[in-house]
């Protein structure tokens, strides 16, 4: 599997957007360090520690806040804007 910057920024808004779990989360960037390869090269410093911090994720020392979410985002290019959606009652 090939991981970008983009590749990494969906994987996390579907995590902000609550299509998958954070153990779902970590556990697809716990499997990307094995499997995955980083592109472009000038983006594997960033991505791996990214990657890193998301496979921790399920841990005290590495909590995945939305600050911590919206400061990965906006290094990968993403600008974050939350729109809310009411559900019908």
């Amino acid at each position: 599997m090939i991981l970008t910057r983009q590749t990494v920024s969906d994987k996390l808004l579907e995590y902000l957007n609550q299509h998958i779990t954070l153990a779902d989360l970590v556990d697809w960037a716990e499997n990307t360090f094995v499997d995955g390869v980083l592109e472009p090269d000038e983006d594997v410093d960033l991505l791996n520690d990214i990657l890193g911090y998301l496979a921790a994720a399920d841990t005290a020392q590495f909590p995945l806040t939305w600050d911590v979410c919206a400061d990965f985002l906006d290094k990968l290019g993403v600008k974050v804007q939350v729109v809310a959606v009411r559900q019908a009652s």
